[in-house]
């Protein structure tokens, strides 16, 4: 058995939003499958369970708002014993471009409040996560409402892209493990990124949002 859990904010306000991409990751995910899912309410989340190609999969949309996710999380990893090496988290990632994916195992939550709510519940984040680059804001705009704000109609087809790649990213976790996930995903990503005059990719940013007063949603 296996979980993949994608993170967001309930509600239709939140619906589009940078913040919930990783709700938006589950579904396409699920469009991929081609497979008859039925959602139900369960551990504080929507959740549903498939089958697909011998694997028993447990799908997750945590209803709790994104900084309380891992009580969700962590209630459905207990209750079907799952271990960590059996669970994926999908989520939104302000410091990766808008469009990037790239897949982690471990690390620190780099100020993502769902993130760190996993790592209270569960004890660790030894866990495979797909991030998926939502961007920063320009200006003068906070961290926590530029999250907050729908996709522009001009992202439409860089946002479309970046789902199919955490699909990409989640299918081959689930065939195949994480390091094949890194490796089909991750590599690809590294020779598509801007080049210095060198030649050698842009490293990675790894700010730590700013402030932090929206503990509801953010």
């Amino acid at each position: 058995m296996k979980l993949l859990a994608g993170l967001g904010n309930p509600g239709a306000r939140y619906e589009r939003t940078r913040h919930n991409v990783g709700f938006m990751a589950l579904d396409a995910f699920v469009g991929r499958l081609q497979a008859e899912v039925s959602w139900a309410e369960r551990f504080n989340a929507r959740m549903a369970r498939v089958r697909w190609r011998g694997d028993d999969l447990i799908l997750l949309k945590p209803q709790t708002f994104m900084n309380l996710s891992g009580l969700a999380v962590g209630e459905a990893v207990r209750f079907y014993r799952v271990t960590l090496d059996e669970l994926l988290i999908a989520h939104d990632d302000v410091d990766l471009p808008l469009g990037r994916v790239m897949v982690k195992r471990g690390g620190g939550d780099a100020g993502h409040k769902g993130v760190r709510s996993l790592m209270e519940n569960l004890g660790s984040l030894d866990f495979a996560r797909v991030r998926i680059g939502i961007g920063r804001p320009e200006g003068d705009e906070s961290v926590e409402d530029f999250v907050l704000r729908p996709f522009d109609d001009s992202e439409a087809d860089m946002v479309t892209e970046a789902l199919k790649k955490a699909v990409d990213a989640m299918t081959a976790w689930v065939a195949e493990g994480v390091s094949a996930a890194q490796n089909r995903v991750n590599r690809r990503e590294r020779q598509a990124a801007p080049k210095h005059p060198e030649g050698t990719p842009c490293p990675e940013t790894h700010v730590v949002s700013g402030p932090q007063d929206r503990e509801e949603v953010q």
